[in-house]
């Protein structure tokens, strides 16, 4: 899959160590929707240990908090754009490469610092005068958008992802932080309705859109969520060791384990949290 050639892409796939029990499921179904558009180098990133994914260079940021485990990763690689994916983020639908190819074109000649590919009632978006196969490549209203700062599907420019990653944020922190830093600055962030994210419709004033992708969130948590389901029945058809490995998914799911065999953690009611630490005092 990975294609040699000046200036690619960089595809990566942002993973957890915990989340290992993903990979295989995000592997199946990246390699059966999305179509390479060349100049593209795909990279799928762990934390500690080693893993084969079809079509794509591990590399390992080792432990930390999230934001320096990405910013650690990002520093690594040699090219200036990157698609961000994470591994609960499975494609439910055939990508079209001729949108991918022109969009990077048209966000390098550009400089765009970001456009987001995923729909999301969180936006709120003001047209804009490109199109690629129908897609209208809208841009944010920063101030009426509730975040900014988001880890879906997304191009970015390399150096301007890397200056969001402050030191020691999760993920949550991050994006509420990050999207206070990027309201303060007002950057220009760019949309399109490319990939319907949990069944999300279109927000654009879009024209007749040619091959809509999709994908779904599968996991929160730690734990499968129902929307799993229509992927691990997929795996169930195929039999042999993916009927094996989406019974798997299937039991966690049932049973509320986390992805490494565990019952989830319930939650505590803060008040009797601070009851028990009271009386221990």
């Amino acid at each position: 899959m990975k294609q040699e050639i000046n200036n690619p892409v960089a595809l990566l796939v942002h993973a957890c160590d915990r989340y290992e029990l993903l990979y295989k499921g995000f592997e199946y179904f990246f390699n059966k929707y999305w179509k390479d558009p060349g100049g593209i180098n795909y990279y799928f990133a762990t934390e500690d240990i080693f893993t084969e994914v079809k079509g794509f260079k591990n590399i390992r940021s080792g432990k930390g908090q999230w934001s320096d485990r990405l910013r650690c990763l990002l520093e690594s690689l040699p090219e200036d754009y990157v698609l961000y994916f994470q591994e609960d983020m499975w494609l439910s639908a055939p990508v079209n490469p001729a949108f991918v190819s022109r969009l990077v074109a048209l966000a390098r000649s550009n400089n765009w610092s970001l456009v987001k590919l995923h729909s999301a009632d969180v936006y709120t978006t003001i047209p804009g005068p490109d199109n690629i196969e129908g897609f209208n490549i809208s841009q944010l209203d920063n101030h009426a958008s509730r975040y900014l700062m988001s880890h879906q599907v997304s191009l970015w420019r390399k150096d301007f992802l890397i200056a969001q990653l402050k030191t020691d944020e999760h993920p949550w922190r991050n994006e509420r932080r990050g999207t206070q830093r990027l309201k303060k600055i007002n950057p220009h962030i760019f949309h399109a309705d490319y990939f319907a994210e949990n069944g999300h419709m279109p927000i654009n004033e879009n024209g007749e859109m040619t091959g809509r992708s999709a994908y779904y969130s599968i996991s929160r948590n730690a734990s499968v969520l129902p929307s799993a389901k229509q992927f691990i029945d997929d795996m169930l058809s195929e039999g042999g060791s993916m009927e094996a490995y989406a019974r798997k998914l299937q039991h966690n799911m049932v049973n509320g384990l986390t992805h490494d065999g565990l019952p989830r953690p319930k939650k505590q009611d803060i008040f009797k949290k601070i009851k028990n630490i009271l009386r221990k005092m």
